[in-house]
């Protein structure tokens, strides 16, 4: 009688685990693709920064050295 908790501990293991399951292939596969992983909470801010940024790193690449 005590133990009925046991009965949904074993489909609420199997479920936490596919969650985190697929957490971690969806982490690994961005990583992947993209060479870093994902950046949480990316706002227009951080993306016009990226852009940015980008663009300046390959401005000063393609500049001769002076």
């Amino acid at each position: 009688m005590g133990l009925q908790w046991l009965e949904a501990a074993l489909p609420l293991g199997i479920i936490a685990g596919m969650l985190c399951v697929m957490g971690n292939a969806q982490y690994y596969i961005h990583k992947a693709a993209h060479g870093r992983p994902k950046h949480v909470g990316n706002d227009m801010w951080d993306v016009a920064m990226e852009r940015r940024d980008k663009k300046l790193v390959e401005q000063a690449a393609a500049a001769p050295p002076s």
